[in-house]
């Protein structure tokens, strides 16, 4: 069979960009593609013709990089799926040398640290349009419909928009429910697309990276839910599954609790028992979820959920030392009282949903305060929207945050809000129940209780950061201002004099 003219090359057939691939060849294109293991691009080709046989040769593999650029159409685009760092460049420089041309457009859909897309766009600029396009989704996102989140040179996107709208997760245009794809051919073209430009080159890789960020929040909010029910409460990972798939009816709508149900009803293959019972309590991570971090402590930002969901992580891995500690460490008799259940199971639902919420206004404000410092215009109502299928915390209530933004684009933090503030102002009662009976049964709930803490820090007028700042005066002249003088003007106490004294600092 003849192949030429193929629309899109991928380069690297892993578990993504063979999916990718896929998801490309299902919408009506043509694939050139190129990867180091033959192997993996043999086993491209005959996927692509099993699965959609009656269009012949759609998806072709080729053994150098020139021959892949000569296969495609111009201006070639070329869709990198490759692990973030040096396999990045190594693939731009093969390129270059295979004779790249400077109007072609080189797509980084890896998880690359956002500065590094910003610097690649430079580096490579006037050999080839270094762009970027995040994929949330997993394996399964990126075969039947990711969340794309495209960012730099905008006449790029413009020639890479129909194909991205393609093969983005749909939503219904009226409910905004995600519209299901699950069997390869098929398309849909009537939905809203889970894809939308960005901003500048960088900014689809830092949305994604802060996008990580919540999904660490909201897996660990969850994980600390379980906790209490299983732990706190006494009940079986079955009954737990049957809370989950409750929960998952009403506001806690989510891919995460669906998944987390199905999680804990899996009975273990070798033992019988429940499987999450025989998972060792480790958690791993790939830093995203870290860099989030860093960036909310770099910019001032408060993240505390997203933070402590980084820290729960990095405690999970201390299993040798927690085995020791939990010999010597004292806690409370846990005690369960049968009548309170209901009553605690109902609370659990509300301080969830609470926290989560909180997660997300974390991200969001975090996400404007480092656009405001970039000089992006980033669309927040439309990166709820795109977040609504596809990607791996897409929720029902991202609808509500949705509307939020298109009716006050410029939300300083989403618990203005006044949907999310009225909620939250009605459940918080319920939420300090839960955090309350955490602690006094010995459950650790660090993103719950957190999340308290900073929705109990944003509704308070004063905090004892006017004490911290005489401290610091005290000891390092580090200056204060006064809540009878005009913001800005800066004084000092002579702290170390008989006779004390109040200094202008000009």
């Amino acid at each position: 069979m003849k192949f030429h003219s193929a629309d899109i090359g991928v380069i690297g057939l892993g578990v993504m960009g063979k999916n990718l691939a896929l998801n490309i060849v299902d919408n009506g294109y043509r694939v050139a593609a190129f990867d180091l293991d033959e192997a993996k691009v043999f086993a491209a080709e005959q996927q692509a013709m099993t699965e959609v046989p009656e269009r012949g040769l759609v998806l072709k593999g080729f053994h150098s990089m020139p021959e892949l650029l000569q296969s495609l159409s111009k201006p070639r685009i070329l869709l990198l799926s490759v692990p973030a760092g040096k396999p990045v460049d190594g693939v731009c420089q093969a390129l270059i040398d295979a004779g790249i041309e400077s109007d072609d457009i080189v797509i980084d859909t890896g998880n690359s640290l956002w500065t590094d897309t910003i610097d690649r766009e430079q580096i490579y600029k006037g050999k080839f349009i270094f762009f970027s396009s995040a994929v949330s989704g997993g394996e399964v996102g990126a075969r039947f419909g990711p969340s794309l989140m495209p960012s730099g040179d905008i006449a790029a996107w413009e020639h890479l928009a129909p194909i991205w709208r393609a093969i983005a997760a749909k939503v219904d245009r009226v409910t905004g429910k995600p519209i299901e794809r699950s069997h390869p051919g098929q398309r849909d073209t009537d939905g809203e697309p889970c894809t939308a430009y960005i901003g500048p080159s960088g900014s689809g890789h830092y949305v994604k990276m802060v996008h990580n960020g919540i999904e660490y929040a909201d897996m660990q909010l969850i994980c600390e839910a379980y906790q209490i029910l299983h732990q706190g409460l006494g009940l079986s990972a079955a009954d737990v599954a049957s809370v989950f798939e409750k929960w998952n009816q009403g506001k806690l709508n989510s891919y995460l609790i669906g998944i987390s149900a199905e999680v804990l009803k899996q009975a273990d293959p070798l033992t019988g028992k429940p499987l999450v019972e025989m998972i060792l309590d480790k958690a791993g991570q790939k830093g995203t979820g870290l860099w989030t971090a860093v960036s909310s402590l770099q910019m001032g930002c408060p993240a505390p959920t997203i933070a402590e969901a980084v820290y729960a992580r990095a405690m999970s891995t201390q299993k040798d030392l927690r085995m020791q500690l939990s010999k010597q460490l004292v806690g409370p008799e846990i005690k369960r009282d049968p009548t309170e259940r209901q009553t605690l199971i109902d609370a659990l639902e509300a301080a969830l949903y609470c926290a989560k919420v909180c997660a997300y206004a974390q991200g969001f404000q975090l996400m404007a305060m480092n656009a405001k410092e970039q000089g992006w215009q980033l669309n927040f109502a439309s990166i709820a929207s795109i977040w609504r299928a596809g990607c791996i915390i897409r929720a029902g209530f991202l609808q509500t945050i949705t509307d939020a933004y298109e009716t006050a684009p410029q939300l300083d933090n989403l618990l203005q809000a006044e949907s999310f503030a009225n909620t939250l102002s009605q459940l918080q009662q319920q939420w300090r129940q839960v955090v309350a009976t955490a602690v006094l049964k010995g459950v650790p709930v660090p993103c719950i209780s957190s999340a308290l803490a900073y929705y109990d820090s944003f509704r308070s007028d004063t905090l004892p950061a006017n004490l911290l700042q005489g401290q610091r005066d005290f000891f390092g002249a580090h200056t204060f201002e006064r809540t009878d003088k005009p913001a800005g003007e800066k004084y000092h106490l002579n702290w170390s004099q008989a006779e004390r004294t109040l200094v202008k600092i000009d």
